[in-house]
């Protein structure tokens, strides 16, 4: 495990789930179960008191869903201390392009790279809500990582997003000498709407003859805009993310429904996936999005196309983030071993 910092809020938030367990037990009621999972108890602590706080439910509008994330994303996750951080501008089709470059300290010399998008239903989300997340995978994937501060909708709806996916991608792969990257081995990666980012830049980097990423990490991807999975309905209520919340990001970013099915709205709906880069795709099993990420890694591999799944069957949406949870830092840290693994295939 790397070296963590966590806050004075975060250090108070942690003794909650030092609580006496019958206490919390007494609390909580019977245990949460779906589709033949239990929900990890820790995450249902967090879930009661995510709705005594407010959580993510609450109006469907734009700048208090923004103003609720920025609100749960910084108790999330700790501080990574041993990380330099660097902030830059890049050209954008819309104009400036804020991305920011994380290195770990240890040995000098190029490392792989990784281009990352946060998460936040396109809608939310910024450099500052998924710090911590890159922090980390760039200490733990030994990769130099570039986050994208892409344009939000519904400001900027599709595809402005995936225009700045791909000048991003073409700028660090660009400026690979310049920010300390392998020539020829760098990744892409994000979660959830992030996620949908980074499959649809692997499909365009194919499509369009551009450097193929050489990994493209999914956690908890967003595939299919149709929304048709059974996960939408058995686990689409009551554990943070819900489907009603999903739909209205959907509206705010591709408002259009004949877009749905286009392949760089929705990677399900691609007619070929061979030829993809080898992928590691994350999912949850209380988590709306579980039966699209767990089809689309299953679609991958029988395109030929080397995955790893990991499912974390007991916990939710957004897991990525949720270092707070006892064994949350844990399952994020797995995640990030797991992408700087298929950075270096065969080491």
């Amino acid at each position: 495990m790397p070296r963590v910092r966590w806050s004075l809020s975060q250090r108070i938030a942690r003794t909650l789930f030092a609580l006496p367990r019958g206490f919390v037990e007494r609390r909580l009621g019977p245990p949460l179960e779906r589709d033949g999972r239990t929900l990890d108890r820790n995450v249902h602590l967090l879930l009661a008191l995510g709705e005594r706080t407010g959580g993510l439910n609450g109006e469907l509008a734009v700048a208090p869903m923004r103003a609720r994330l920025r609100r749960l994303s910084g108790l999330g996750m700790p501080q990574i201390p041993d990380v330099a951080v660097a902030d830059r501008t890049i050209d954008g089709p819309g104009g400036p392009l804020p991305v920011r470059v994380y290195r770990a300290g240890g040995a000098a010399g190029a490392r792989p790279g990784i281009v990352y998008f946060h998460g936040g239903g396109w809608v939310c989300g910024s450099l500052e809500s998924h710090d911590s997340s890159c922090r980390l995978l760039a200490e733990v994937a030994g990769a130099v990582v570039t986050a994208v501060d892409y344009r939000l909708a519904p400001e900027h709806p599709w595809p402005a997003a995936v225009d700045d996916a791909l000048a991003a991608w073409a700028w660090v792969n660009g400026h690979a000498r310049e920010l300390g990257i392998e020539s020829g081995r760098i990744g892409v990666m994000g979660d959830s709407a992030g996620g949908n980012l980074a499959a649809v830049l692997s499909l365009a980097a194919r499509d369009r003859g551009l450097p193929l990423p050489v990994a493209q990490g999914l956690v908890y991807p967003a595939v299919d805009m149709e929304f048709t999975a059974a996960s939408h309905a058995t686990v689409g209520v009551g554990f943070g993310l819900e489907r009603r919340i999903m739909e209205w990001f959907r509206a705010q970013y591709v408002p259009e429904a004949s877009h749905w099915r286009d392949p760089l709205v929705s990677p399900q709906y691609a007619l070929d996936l061979a030829g993809l880069p080898p992928a590691l795709v994350a999912t949850a099993g209380f988590d709306p999005l579980r039966d699209e990420g767990d089809a689309y890694a299953e679609a991958l591999a029988a395109a030929g196309v080397a995955v790893r799944h990991l499912h974390y069957g007991d916990t939710i949406h957004g897991f990525f983030g949720l270092g707070l949870v006892p064994g949350g830092l844990e399952r994020a840290t797995e995640v990030c071993a797991a992408m700087g693994a298929l950075l270096r295939p065969g080491a």
